[in-house]
């Protein structure tokens, strides 16, 4: 499933990028912008009913807090919840994490996050970021499981 968020909806993004999905996010769309993106295949998250209106493929976004927002998504069968998906993406870029070759992930990373994640470390392809197991994923899992997910 991929999915489109209005300008409303950031911290949404983010969050769905955590859990695997494509999610295409900026602060600004023209309303051709948003067309094209749903005519991909997307579907349009927003909290703005009359857009919602406008275009088919669409969810209104009823609550300001993302857990609740995951929820209503959830309970309209937009969520899967593939954990095998989760931390795939990139949280900036929505581009699929590739593996990172050892001698790039060495000049890159911490020497102590290389030792102890040499298998595990991710970039993105598009803005050069890594990411890699640690203190910060484990905070994002544990808000995903009190979450309900």
């Amino acid at each position: 499933m991929k999915f489109l968020c209005d300008s409303m909806l950031g911290k949404l993004s983010k969050w769905l990028r955590i859990m695997g999905y494509d999610t295409h996010y900026q602060s600004f769309y023209t309303k051709e912008r948003i067309s094209h993106l749903v005519d991909d295949g997307r579907i349009l998250l927003s909290r703005h009913s009359p857009t919602v209106h406008q275009y088919p493929n669409s969810l209104l976004i009823r609550s300001d807090h993302v857990k609740e927002q995951l929820h209503e998504m959830r309970n309209e069968g937009h969520l899967t919840l593939e954990r095998s998906e989760w931390f795939t993406r990139c949280l900036i870029c929505n581009v699929t994490l590739k593996i990172a070759e050892a001698e790039y992930a060495r000049e890159n990373v911490p020497e102590y996050v290389f030792y102890n994640n040499m298998t595990e470390i991710r970039f993105c392809p598009s803005c050069n970021r890594y990411f890699w197991p640690g203190n910060h994923r484990n905070n994002m899992m544990s808000q995903l499981k009190e979450w309900g997910f």
